[in-house]
């Protein structure tokens, strides 16, 4: 259970990466509101159009974040991730969502990081025949060798919200999978979309449940995890 300490006002500090996509706006939002965090710091590629007394934006380039001075925080969160179309390649999208993710993770555990929320994807596989979830799969296998005192992955389904690039399969995804929603039952439960918005309230409030080891979170759980989030404003 959680002290009294941990849980009082203002008393940890975030550490995040993704900040400008789907759910990482979300989250900035949701972290900046939320009654637990007296700092957030935002790793970003380029300047966020944000301004907050506790929020600290720090440029980077990822793939020299090693070299980079470490940042003190208590929590993590990475919402980190792109596409293959976008990237321009296979390799890319790798460079992305497997090295920026584990250089991101490894930042966070110099800076004293306890705690790590990483965003995947439902059916991610280090060993999946599918690229895509392969990846999302290697990149969770890479950030649970790191040593975190709590790991939290987030596997949620389509994620519903506007997006600030176009990915027209995934716009057309949005539209229909809502209506499909009530045939995924019992074991299909996981695939169901979820608002971005939801994922983000989860990461903080499985963050804040302050629990130890790896921990998986899908469909149901994502709910349950938001909704205790939103419990504690």
């Amino acid at each position: 259970m959680p002290s009294a300490h941990d849980r009082s006002p203002f008393s940890r500090t975030a550490l995040i990466a993704g900040a400008t996509g789907l759910v990482g706006r979300h989250l900035l939002d949701a972290l900046l509101a939320s009654p637990q965090y007296s700092g957030i710091t935002a790793v970003v590629r380029r300047p966020l159009a944000r301004s907050d007394p506790r929020l600290d934006v720090r440029v980077v380039a990822f793939d020299q974040l090693a070299a980079a001075p470490p940042v003190p925080a208590s929590d993590a969160f990475c919402a980190l991730g792109t596409t293959i179309a976008a990237a321009g390649s296979a390799d890319a999208f790798a460079g992305v969502d497997l090295g920026h993710v584990t250089a991101f993770a490894r930042f966070a555990r110099a800076g004293g990081v306890r705690r790590f929320v990483l965003v995947s994807s439902v059916g991610a596989d280090p060993a999946a025949s599918n690229f895509y979830l392969r990846i999302k799969g290697q990149a969770e296998r890479a950030v649970a060798a790191i040593g975190f005192e709590g790991l939290d992955i987030i596997r949620p389904g389509l994620l519903l919200g506007a997006r600030s690039e176009s990915r027209p399969a995934e716009a057309v995804a949005q539209r229909l999978m809502p209506l499909m929603t009530f045939a995924l039952v019992g074991p299909l439960r996981k695939y169901r979309p979820v608002e971005a918005s939801v994922v983000a309230a989860a990461m903080i409030g499985t963050t804040l449940a302050q629990h130890e080891g790896v921990r998986v979170l899908e469909y149901d759980l994502i709910r349950r995890m938001a909704a205790s989030a939103r419990a504690d404003r």
